[in-house]
């Protein structure tokens, strides 16, 4: 039996139970792939991660990240939930900032004013959705013909396509046809405008993953990180903005973008809700 420490962090929120969990098991290497397996699938999150020892020496830790049904080779809440929860537990980078490895590669993580935040890794996917997908995932979302105002490739390893649509509250009020996107991590993004009172976020975004153990993420690091870097080419977007995300499930967190030259960078606040001995 192998026995090790794990905590469930609360990540885009500095507020326990408001933001989206990720359960982080930590000195991980004695587990095998069924079991890390079967742990994410018990848990029942939409990520649940492994903490173990780099193969890169120029990587601080190495991560493994599994949804109940799959491993992904990156997500963006699960890196700052697992980063949270290594610097808690005394883990001391190399250089100023974190380095985390995964099977992107590399992902440069830094601390400012109490919060975290990714360098977003290169697209392995971008550029247009085919006309057919996208009607695909126009009837999934049960939008009207000429709603969808523009649908991209925003994949950095979690698979997403995004869609962009006129205005936020047509994003509020989506219910999707679940069966309709079996197979699909579909975002949908539309800017606030204006921005909203309470939060000065400029864009409200949803996310959605159908047949997953929970078919919409409350926040999501990966989908805003693939949607900055197709917002910012574009210039649709400032270099500095604010994302609303969660508002439907009763959350609301934000996920603060910033562009530093070439580099796009997501972060957040992460609170540990959850912390004992795991034993499998």
């Amino acid at each position: 039996m192998n026995s090790m420490n794990f905590k469930q962090v609360d990540v885009f929120s500095s507020t326990p139970l408001k933001g989206n969990p990720v359960a982080v098991v930590l000195d991980a290497d004695g587990l095998d792939d069924q079991q890390m397996a079967t742990f994410a699938n018990w848990t029942n999150l939409s990520e649940t991660t492994f903490i173990l020892q780099p193969r890169d020496p120029r990587a601080d830790y190495r991560l493994r990240i599994f949804t109940t049904l799959e491993e992904l080779p990156f997500a963006g809440h699960p890196t700052l939930g697992s980063c949270h929860a290594w610097l808690e537990s005394g883990g001391k980078p190399q250089g100023e900032d974190i380095i985390q490895e995964c099977e992107v590669g590399l992902i440069r993580i830094r601390r400012q004013a109490g919060q975290l935040a990714f360098l977003a890794p290169p697209l392995l996917r971008s550029g247009p959705v085919s006309a057919e997908l996208r009607e695909q995932v126009r009837l999934g979302l049960r939008l009207a013909p000429g709603e969808i105002v523009d649908a991209q490739w925003v994949d950095n390893g979690a698979g997403w396509l995004a869609v962009m649509l006129a205005n936020r509250q047509q994003v509020l009020d989506l219910k999707p046809d679940y069966p309709a996107l079996i197979g699909l991590a579909v975002g949908v993004i539309a800017p606030c405008d204006p921005p909203r009172d309470d939060s000065d976020a400029q864009f409200e975004v949803r996310a959605f993953i159908a047949g997953d153990g929970m078919p919409e993420d409350p926040a999501t690091g990966s989908l805003n990180a693939g949607i900055a870097q197709w917002l910012l080419g574009a210039g649709m977007a400032p270099a500095r903005y604010r994302v609303s995300q969660g508002l439907s499930m009763g959350r609301a967190r934000r996920i603060e973008v910033e562009q530093v030259g070439h580099d796009v960078w997501i972060g957040g606040h992460a609170v540990s809700c959850i912390e004992g001995r795991l034993t499998l």
